[in-house]
């Protein structure tokens, strides 16, 4: 966990900061806007998360008490027999989301549903 604060720490500077060495501010001007389907928004403050605009610092919940931001990350639930387990894991940039190959970002939760034996109460 403190490896992932501490990168989107990193992130999060490294998109705030001011562009250092860029003198002539028309150069930005010959830069194609970012568009999330037909609207523009700022990649600076902003990101595209399938189809809609969020802020950077905006989180989400993955599970019942595990928090992510949907702009570098993803919530994926995985099962492995009765057990499931929310799990937050890295996006990796220009690649589709995949639950299955993008690196583990922190482990939220396991749930246990095991099969329970009927009571009398549901005998009668």
């Amino acid at each position: 966990l403190p490896f992932c604060f501490s990168a989107a720490i990193f992130i999060f500077g490294l998109l705030g900061s001011n562009s250092e060495g860029v003198t002539d501010p028309r150069l930005w001007l010959c830069q194609p806007a970012r568009r999330c389907g037909e609207l523009i928004y700022n990649p600076l403050e902003q990101c595209c998360d399938d189809g809609v605009i969020l802020d950077l610092n905006q989180t989400r919940l993955c599970g019942s008490n595990c928090t992510f931001w949907p702009c570098f990350q993803h919530c994926c639930l995985e099962s492995l027999g009765s057990q499931n387990q929310t799990v937050v894991r890295f996006k990796v940039p220009g690649m589709k989301p995949d639950c299955m190959s993008s690196p583990i970002a922190s482990i939220c939760a396991q749930d246990y549903h095991p099969k329970s034996p009927l009571s009398r109460s549901d005998l009668i």
